[in-house]
């Protein structure tokens, strides 16, 4: 595969459930500690801030966002204090041959991410693939705008220097590739379970392993 000028492309990966299994463990962690976080912060009962934290995350895409605009929650304080991982060690679930698969894209890569910084490196150190990408844009440095929101595509693209035609974005979440769709990405849609394909997906995968042998299949 091959972009402007015959440059390979600029790989950016979403983190959870794309390149691991965040909900075998992870999300679930996050999930309780979201809510034990509201219950202290917000003075509420444990069952009303499970469902205040569901109700923020249904409505704005992110439990922090709702937080933000509503309390004048600090999002580096709330992302801080709900990934924190003793036992990652433990907890982090992926495929070995992940790492074979990434050697093998040409081109750059780097991971975008709506995870605080700190857990992205985390998890990357316990894959064993951190190496492997050149550089890591969480939450923060998005100025706290998760995906899907085109603002934080824009400052993310910042970051790298690139236009949006010499990118791929691989992530399991079809609406965050519908905004990448429409500043001009190419997508790849990881979807264990889907038998569809929406039109903004370029290319659908049952697992990332499968991405080095079918990136033939993006070609323009």
């Amino acid at each position: 595969m091959h972009h402007a000028a015959g440059s390979p492309p600029v790989w950016i990966f979403d983190l959870d459930n794309t390149l691991h299994n965040a909900s075998a463990h992870l999300f679930p962690h996050i999930n309780r500690a979201m809510t034990a976080y509201l219950v202290e912060h917000l003075q509420i009962p444990e069952a009303e801030a499970d469902a205040l934290r569901q109700h923020y995350w249904r409505r704005y895409g992110a439990t922090m966002l709702g937080l933000m605009r509503h309390h004048q929650t600090c999002p580096r304080h709330f992302l801080w204090h709900t990934h924190q991982f003793p036992k990652l060690h433990e907890q982090v679930v992926w495929n070995p041959a992940l790492r074979h698969v990434l050697r093998r894209l040409p081109g750059r890569k780097v991971i975008y991410s709506n995870a605080p910084k700190h857990y992205a490196e985390a998890v990357l150190a316990r894959m064993g693939i951190r190496a492997l990408f050149d550089q890591v844009i969480a939450v923060e440095h998005v100025r706290f705008y998760p995906k899907p929101a085109v603002r934080g595509f824009q400052h993310m693209l910042g970051l790298l220097g690139v236009s949006p035609s010499r990118c791929v974005m691989v992530d399991d979440d079809p609406f965050n590739l519908l905004t990448a769709k429409r500043i001009g990405v190419k997508t790849v849609w990881i979807a264990p379970q889907a038998s569809h394909r929406p039109q903004w997906v370029d290319l659908r995968l049952q697992q990332v392993e499968q991405l080095a042998r079918s990136v033939h299949r993006l070609a323009r």
